[in-house]
């Protein structure tokens, strides 16, 4: 069984920033895609964030480009996401996803976190 532990979010003033950290544990990874989505409050859809191939390439959403940056170490199967510049409607709950495939930008993910809540202040 996969699991997927996150870890960095909290409360910033717009302007600031934070990291979050994914790690992946539970079986052999290979060729797999690690993504971020977030979900703002009031039921919205859960929105595709930026996500990393393990063989190289990332991809982004156009809302964070320019602002957030994923990275990996696939050695120790983590993802990482680095915002910058965030703004108070990058509010949301942050999940992690493992997509054993290529990178897509819709929630057919295989396995996800359990979210980290990043709320930014204006």
């Amino acid at each position: 069984q996969v699991q997927l532990v996150e870890s960095g979010g909290g409360l910033v003033q717009a302007g600031g920033s934070l990291r979050l950290s994914c790690a992946a544990s539970g079986r052999t990874f290979r060729n797999y895609a690690m993504g971020w989505f977030r979900q703002a409050p009031a039921g919205k859809e859960r929105e595709f964030v930026a996500a990393s191939w393990s063989g190289g390439g990332t991809y982004y959403a156009d809302s964070v480009k320019g602002r957030f940056t994923i990275s990996r170490d696939n050695a120790k199967n983590t993802v990482y996401l680095q915002m910058n510049s965030l703004k108070p409607e990058d509010t949301a709950v942050y999940y992690c996803a493992v997509r054993f495939g290529n990178i897509v930008v819709t929630p057919r993910y295989d396995y996800w976190g359990q979210g980290t809540q990043v709320t930014v202040s204006s």
